[in-house]
């Protein structure tokens, strides 16, 4: 069970800041709810060890890393997910990951200089930014 995601794209994350990048997520996904535990991840040391918590895979080439879904793992999303996305933000000078939920929904999370914004509604957790209130635009107000 869960929402199936297909992320895409593509993030200038400097090979440099790998590590760093990994230690932060792996400190960020120990308080939220997920997949994701040490026990079954002990030495996931770099961003491409802990993407399928994103629901994704990752291929480095260079100072940047390439998104694609997670086609071995089970690519669901979870407030891991977000938090993996997020935690990225501060090491990344660039770019846009897209996602694609199992219905359809989309949504991207955009970089620059250290920052993240989501563009469009995330339809796991309905938020119009990591971890806003949901937002129901179905509903009248």
């Amino acid at each position: 069970m869960g929402y199936s995601v297909r992320p895409t794209g593509r993030l200038h994350l400097p090979a440099a800041d790998d590590v760093a990048a990994a230690t932060a997520i792996r400190a960020a996904l120990a308080v939220r709810d997920g997949w994701f535990s040490e026990e079954i991840c002990p030495d996931a040391g770099t961003v491409a060890d802990l993407a399928w918590v994103g629901a994704a895979q990752v291929v480095r080439d260079g100072d940047w890393i390439e998104f694609a879904r997670d086609e071995q793992g089970d690519a669901k999303w979870s407030e891991q997910a977000t938090a993996f996305y997020v935690e990225l933000a501060p090491f990344v000078r660039a770019g846009t990951v897209s996602c694609t939920g199992e219905d359809g929904s989309t949504w991207a999370y955009a970089y620059a200089d250290g920052k993240i914004t989501q563009q469009g509604w995330n339809a796991w957790d309905c938020s119009l930014e990591p971890f806003g209130e949901p937002v129901y635009p179905w509903r009248e107000t």
